[in-house]
């Protein structure tokens, strides 16, 4: 359920001109399910892209991190999802015999199961899932005196926007120790028309997971969306895909648990989500003061990176 604070979250940015719903509340059991069927879209590349680099270059990150198999360590994921893409740098850990505890965080408890279900067919291995505030469960990782690699994939700080990331980034940095390492999935710079396709792939899959926010507040807060005057409508501006839901006409909705009227115009835009598209200059512009790159690993089609930073 959406709890009573973020009801509050919800109804402030839809009372604002520029309607906006935060993008974190995609992911109920039916957002998760149709996130897993986008990234098996033929247009969704950046998946591929980078369980390519972690299929293909997990011995060369784990040895630029240095990392090795006789000193025990702990892998930090942020935002773990399914876990599909990780499985690549598990495997490549358990078969060399490394020491290590994983610990896959994220705010979905239903993708923690679905990840828990993925990895299962792995040899035994120390699994620690976590489910709740990414900077709540990097600071009981403090406690530990062991090194520590932090990953955050599949490009999801692209999900905020310049100044949060910046932001995000230095909580991470003040939640790691010296020689501590934080693997970044970003996505590159490429033709805008690629990466619109990749937010609006033919099947609707993406459509559909944009509608499901409508859905999933007529359930939680007894609202009355019509979905069916609604649209997803993707752009792209100044390196960034932005996903907008639009009205189709003049509405007006109902909010049962405050018991509210939000009206929209037609052609209105409500903003659910950008995902940014980086360069390295953009990328080093983002760092805070003692987390400096290592490396970066791309894919064999140059649209991916997974930047190895180290905190100093």
């Amino acid at each position: 359920m959406i709890e009573v604070s973020v009801d509050t979250r919800i109804m402030e940015g839809l009372r604002e001109d520029s309607k906006s719903i935060p993008s974190r509340y995609f992911y109920d059991a039916r957002g998760d399910e149709l996130f897993q069927q986008i990234m098996a879209m033929p247009e969704y590349y950046l998946t591929r892209a980078e369980h390519e680099i972690l299929k293909e270059q997990s011995g060369a990150i784990i040895q630029a991190a240095g990392l090795n198999a006789t000193t025990p360590f702990t892998l930090v994921e942020l935002g773990a999802g399914d876990g599909i893409k990780t499985k690549e740098l598990l495997r490549y850990l358990i078969e060399n015999a490394f020491d290590f505890v994983y610990q896959p965080v994220d705010i979905s408890g239903n993708a923690i199961e679905l990840l828990k279900e993925n990895l299962s067919d792995l040899p035994a291995f120390k699994l620690e899932p976590l489910v709740g505030d990414y900077f709540e469960m990097l600071q009981r990782t403090l406690s530990s005196k062991l090194p520590k690699m932090v990953l955050f994939l599949g490009s999801n700080l692209g999900n905020y926007n310049e100044q949060t990331a910046e932001t995000f980034l230095k909580g991470i940095a003040d939640n790691m120790r010296s020689k501590d390492t934080l693997l970044l999935g970003l996505d590159l710079v490429k033709n805008p028309k690629r990466i619109l396709d990749a937010y609006n792939d033919a099947a609707g899959i993406t459509a559909a997971f944009n509608l499901n926010l409508l859905e999933r507040m007529n359930r939680e807060l007894n609202a009355n969306f019509n979905l069916n005057q609604f649209e997803h409508a993707p752009e792209f501006v100044d390196n960034k895909a932005i996903s907008y839901l639009v009205s189709k006409v003049d509405q007006i909705v109902h909010f049962g648990v405050t018991d509210e009227c939000i009206s929209f115009e037609k052609d209105e835009k409500i903003f659910t989500e950008i995902s940014m598209k980086y360069t390295p200059e953009i990328v080093e512009a983002l760092l805070p003061a003692g987390l400096g790159t290592v490396r970066s690993f791309q894919d064999s089609n140059n649209d991916f990176a997974d930047y190895l930073l180290r905190k100093a």
